[in-house]
């Protein structure tokens, strides 16, 4: 299995467990996830509990979690941008990428700056339809993965820009 990893932060983004699409610039990988609820209940044992039969249904309280799997899986944590800010992160984000690939994949820059901006007017354009997370360290200069919806209305993907994340076996 791979996990794919900020360039600048180290945050783990997503896995090669989820469904993983390029997109036809060559820009963001387009990764699926599925709506889940997932129990978070505490486990008596771990905290020196030791239930009788005559206890057993009391049980621990137990919490649920729903929402994306991706989300949930890598604890990503939602950051909000109205349209002006967002424009000023990406200019950043974008100028650190091209930065990250001369130094280390010079042979993608040219493709990189020159499909990246029609790749951002198509986030913008949309705008009101994404959701922004960043990884677990919140680095504010690290990748976002952007969330939508497939037009059913149900499926969601993420965005990640494919030159912002390293795939590293585990």
């Amino acid at each position: 299995m791979r996990i794919f990893k900020c360039v600048i932060s180290d945050d783990e983004m997503f896995a090669d467990s989820f469904k993983i699409a390029e997109s036809e610039d060559g820009i963001f990988y387009e990764v699926e996830g599925k709506m889940c609820t997932r129990s978070e209940g505490i486990d008596g044992a771990l905290i020196g509990a030791n239930e009788s039969a005559e206890d057993a249904c009391e049980g621990t309280d137990e919490a649920t979690v729903s929402g994306v799997d991706i989300i949930i899986n890598h604890s990503l944590q939602q950051t909000a941008f109205d349209k002006k800010s967002f424009v000023v992160y990406i200019k950043e984000y974008v100028k650190n990428i091209k930065t990250h690939l001369e130094k280390n994949n010079p042979e993608r820059v040219e493709e990189f700056v020159k499909n990246s901006p029609a790749a951002v007017k198509r986030v913008i354009a949309d705008f009101s339809n994404f959701e922004f997370f960043t990884g677990p360290s919140m680095s504010v200069e690290g990748t976002l993965g952007m969330l939508n919806y497939r037009p059913d209305g149900v499926t969601p993907y993420m965005l990640f820009f494919k030159d912002g994340v390293i795939g590293e076996k585990c």
